[in-house]
């Protein structure tokens, strides 16, 4: 393998100092960086620890033995990821920031910062793989070149680490240019190289905020950038009015705790099952197989794009509605505009619109869509 450049996100967590660590290892010339994309000056979202995180992240690189930087990119975070999910939710959709911030920040902003460097690469601490394979060509003089057949990306060898959904609205472009040196790795042995290495976060606990701001919920967020509206919240099996809510966008599809109106059984909790924009109502019902609107055999999905080929013909894909969730199987229907018609093998929960739809076969991810 030869060497690279590669500039390497370091977040302050574990993952992406193991990722820095083993580029190293590889003899690749790396630089850490970090994306300081909020900072949260006057404390008005709860606990932001970017601080914190600077600081580990410099720690790290001091003990790999590399240059760290901090990248300010705050107006380009606020312009394309803060305003995007701001905008999104008061339109009554559930946009994922997490999603958009690796298409349009790490290997977007960040990526042509590095292109601009001298670096020709930008690695995270993902757990996906990126595969590309060399095939031999002749040419007319009889000699062999090597081709390259476009880059695929693979979930991640740990199952239940694997973050290729995170990673769906990528390009072919950008996954060139990426590098996810942990993907072959499962969780515990990636703890036990920190450990091995001294790395200072080996036992820094996971982030579960929103990307690369840190420990904040997403209802602080929205409370602080969005104002409330109330509305009545509808029981949709009648009509009935049980109660009233803050804000639409504080709720989404599928949604049973936080809803604030009591159930008739210990055994029967409401979800949400739509929201009605004409009097910004919230509908519920009682959580199952029968709740109006909360399972679906079919659904539409715009701003299709793909990795690598686009599918252009009606075929038979398995998709990831949600982070968590497993594959399922799927009939897929390319249609005009980017847009396509998804009918489920098994109806699934909750589709809420703004949320995207992962598309694979099998390991391999082939794109996305944005559910209507």
């Amino acid at each position: 393998m030869s060497s690279e450049r590669i500039l390497v996100a370091l977040s302050g967590g574990v993952d992406s100092s193991v990722a820095a660590l083993l580029l190293k290892q590889q003899g690749h010339d790396i630089v850490g960086a970090y994306m300081k994309n909020w900072i949260n000056e006057d404390n008005v979202i709860g606990h932001c620890p970017w601080m914190k995180d600077i600081d580990d992240a410099r720690a790290v690189a001091e003990k790999i033995g590399i240059e760290f930087r901090v990248v300010n990119l705050m107006s380009d975070y606020r312009r394309l990821i803060v305003d995007y999910m701001l905008d999104g939710y008061q339109r009554g959709l559930t946009p994922n920031p997490d999603v958009m911030c690796n298409r349009e920040m790490k290997f977007g902003v960040l990526a042509k910062y590095a292109k601009a460097g001298g670096f020709s690469a930008v690695a995270t601490g993902h757990y996906a793989r990126r595969w590309s394979s060399i095939s031999p060509s002749t040419t007319s003089g009889g000699r062999e070149t090597a081709a390259y057949l476009p880059f695929s990306l693979l979930e991640g060898a740990d199952k239940n680490k694997d973050q290729s959904y995170f990673l769906a609205l990528l390009s072919q472009a950008q996954l060139r240019d990426a590098r996810f040196p942990i993907g072959h790795l499962k969780k515990p042995e990636l703890r036990r190289l920190a450990a091995d290495a001294r790395l200072p976060t080996a036992q820094k606990k996971d982030s579960q905020g929103i990307c690369f701001i840190g420990e904040v919920k997403m209802a602080d967020f929205l409370k602080a950038y969005v104002p409330d509206h109330p509305g009545p919240i509808v029981r949709a099996t009648d009509g009935k009015v049980l109660g009233e809510h803050r804000g639409l966008h504080y709720y989404t599809l599928g949604q049973r705790r936080g809803i604030r109106i009591p159930s008739n059984t210990d055994d029967q909790a409401y979800v949400v099952t739509s929201k009605r924009a004409s009097d910004h109502a919230l509908l519920v019902a009682f959580d199952g197989p029968d709740a109006p609107g909360l399972w679906t055999g079919k659904c539409r999905v715009h701003s299709v794009s793909f990795i690598g080929e686009p599918i252009t013909e009606k075929c038979r894909l398995e998709c990831r509605v949600r982070y968590r969730d497993p594959r399922v199987f799927c009939e897929f229907t390319p249609a005009l505009g980017h847009t396509a018609s998804i009918k489920f093998e098994s109806p699934q929960r909750a589709l809420a619109p703004g949320q995207i739809m992962a598309l694979y076969d099998g390991e391999r991810l082939l794109g996305s869509g944005v559910f209507v």
